[in-house]
This record gives C-alpha cells, structure tokens and sequence, in this order.
C-alpha cells in the first residue's frame, strides 16, 4: 500500500488473534501497521507484533528495495508495534532507534541482553528529524496511553504518525465504511481513562496542517479529517455521542432480566431516542463499556449476591471506574430475595466517580418484578428522561 509515492505501508493483518491484549474479542481480526519513508535517509515508523513478524519483515525488505534503512522511530513501546526492535537492529547494522527517553529506559526490559550502545537517539517534543526531503517534528503524547508515547509529524506531506490515537479494532482486509463503530470500543477500552492527555495531543495536532493520520491499527485516514478529530474531542471530554439509554442488568435466575426488559418498554414507550438493553453475563464487556461512554445515560438492574451484587455488575463498574467514566445520570433497580443489597455494592463504586448524577427512586425488588413494583419504576423512568 502507498501512503504516498515516498512513504509506503508495511503493516500487517492478523486474523487468527481472539483476544486482543487477552481481554477484547476481535472477530474481524487486527491490524499492526508500520510505514517507511524513503527519502536521502530511510525511516522505518515502528514495527509489529512479533506474531507477524516474518511478513513485516518482507514487506519490509520489498519497500526497501535493497536500501539500507538509517532510523527506526517507535513510537509506542507496546509489544504489538515494537517487538522486532532488536531484531531489526540486528539485520540493519547502521539503523539508529529513534524514540523518546522514556521508552529508551524500557529497552532493557523487553530485549533483555541486546547491545544497543551507540544506537539510540532520543527525541523530545519539537525535536526534528531531517531525512531529506521529509521533516519530522516529534510531539509528546505522555499516557497516550503509555507513558513514554512519541506521535510525529511529517512537514512536507503533513502526515501525522499517531501511534495508538485514531486507531481501532479489525484487520484492515475486513474494513469497512463505519470506522466509529470499532474505533469507539477502541478508543474507551484502551486509552478512555486519559481523556485529559488526549486533549492536551488534540491541543497540539490543531496547530498542524494535518492531511493524513497514520495509526498503528486501523486504517489509514485522509481527506476530511473533520469527523474522526470531533469524535475524539467529544470522547475525549466524556461528553455523550448520541441521545439513548444503556439498560445494563445482571440477573441470576431471569427476575431481574425480566424487570430490565419492562424498564426498557417504559423507556420506548417514553419516547426515548435509542433504549440498549445488555445482559452482562453474555454480552461483551467491552462493547457494553462503548455504550455506557456513548450514551449520557445508563440503568443498572443487578441481584444482590453475596452481601454485595452480582459479580458480573460489579466488574462492569470497576471497569468504569478505572477508564474514569462520568458526567452521566445512572439509575438503579436492585433485586433480593431476602436482604437486597445490590444498590449499596453499586452506589459504594459509583461514589467514586466524577459528576454522577443518581436518578430517583432507587427500585428494590423482591425476587420477582410485581404489580406493584410498578409505580416506582415509571418513577424511575420519568427521572431517567428528564431534561
């Protein structure tokens, strides 16, 4: 693939990975994209996970075409994108690692024994690399999502190397139109608790010319880059996308999924723009947190379990509390059969969250949903809607 007639793609596409980072289901697979720019000097920018490694480094040598590359820049540390590092070292005895001194200091602890003595020059923000033709101005991206992250970018083609930022989920031989979809599970699962230090790179990349993005997964973007840098802001300032309501339950033995479904018909018949209901025992976590960041506002129905609630429940919160979500109103329907105790276990995560609004009343239910339940939940669901 040809960015340009001087900076080319040599990533890769990996379709048999289920679990990207070990936790988030890929069914269409994942890309690991690296470039080179040929210029006077060559640039490779970052590698790929070593599970492809043999068909980097072909494409590798096919774009070199006998060349000698003189850099490396890596961007991210993170064994997807930089596992061949010493690797590539090795084969290309003049190359130099380009990459910031924060990822400098990690080299020792994934290429343990590799002599990198004389190779390494270290960038900091607005330090430029001169290729030729190509100038790149290396920008600070700190807990973007890893501490030691560098992004550049190219003056001459105005071309954004973005490390993990405008990345997301699939191959790039499965892409499809609607890039928002996987780019949104992506962006909240991943880099969602640094919402700040997206926006201070946002800050930066608004004083650039910027024509093209290239990431480290996902497809390459160009033309009008308007939509993909408005999504970022708004995620990135965990304001809601879309008018709707997330309906989240974790029900034992069908009672609470029962009361979930009918709080939702109350929802619909409301008028609600968009009502997602998700079983938290069968549903992908990932996908549910991509809602609960999507919509500003959210019901939790959960069984009490244990003194607590329902583990399910209490793993989608701790999820939330750690990719720092807020700004949202939050509802709550408890189910017990004798001593329910769900609402508290919740409100006790909840608490610890930023600008959470908490819709009353709180509905506790006694094993089964009944008609007289009923009254409370309308209540809740008037709440839930309000302006």
């Amino acid at each position: 693939m040809k960015i340009s007639d001087t900076i080319r793609y040599i990533g890769t596409d990996d379709l048999d990975i289920d679990l990207f980072e070990s936790q988030y289901v890929v069914p269409e697979g994942m890309s690991y994209n690296s470039y080179v720019i040929l210029d006077e000097k060559v640039a490779v920018m970052d590698t790929v996970d070593a599970r492809k490694g043999a068909e980097w480094k072909t494409n590798l040598a096919a774009a070199l075409n006998g060349r000698q590359p003189d850099y490396l820049v890596v961007h991210h540390m993170e064994p997807d994108h930089a596992s061949l590092i010493a690797q590539t070292v090795e084969a290309y005895p003049g190359l130099k690692v380009v990459l910031s001194a924060a990822a400098a200091k990690m080299l020792p602890n994934f290429f343990e024994g590799t002599d990198f003595e004389g190779r390494i020059l270290t960038v900091k923000e607005g330090d430029t690399l001169c290729l030729g033709q190509h100038v790149l101005q290396f920008i600070a991206a700190p807990m973007v999502h890893w501490p030691e992250v560098l992004m550049s970018y190219e003056q001459t083609e105005k071309v954004l190397f973005a490390a993990d930022g405008f990345g997301k989920f699939g191959a790039l031989c499965n892409e499809t139109d609607d890039w928002a979809c996987e780019a949104r599970r992506y962006y909240f699962n991943i880099c969602g608790k640094y919402g700040a230090q997206v926006q201070a790179v946002l800050k930066k990349a608004a004083t650039l010319d910027i024509r093209t993005i290239c990431p480290l997964h996902g497809p390459v973007l160009s033309g009008d880059l308007t939509p993909y840098l408005s999504l970022y802001d708004t995620w990135s300032r965990y304001e809601p996308e879309s008018e709707g309501v997330l309906v989240a339950y974790a029900s034992i033995h069908g009672g609470t999924a029962a009361a979930a479904q009918k709080f939702a018909d109350m929802l619909r018949a409301r008028g609600a723009e968009k009502v997602v209901v998700s079983d938290l025992s069968r549903s992908d976590m990932a996908e549910v947190i991509e809602d609960a960041f999507r919509y500003p506002r959210m019901v939790l129905a959960a069984s009490s379990y244990d003194g607590g609630v329902f583990p399910v429940m209490h793993d989608f919160l701790h999820h939330l509390q750690i990719k720092n979500f807020q700004k949202r109103r939050i509802g709550i329907i408890e189910n017990g059969s004798w001593a329910p105790c769900a609402a508290r276990a919740m409100r006790s995560i909840l608490d610890q969250m930023k600008d959470i609004t908490l819709a009353e009343p709180i509905v506790t239910l006694h094993s089964r949903m009944k008609q007289t339940d009923i009254p409370a939940m309308e209540a809740l669901a008037d709440a839930i809607l309000a302006k």
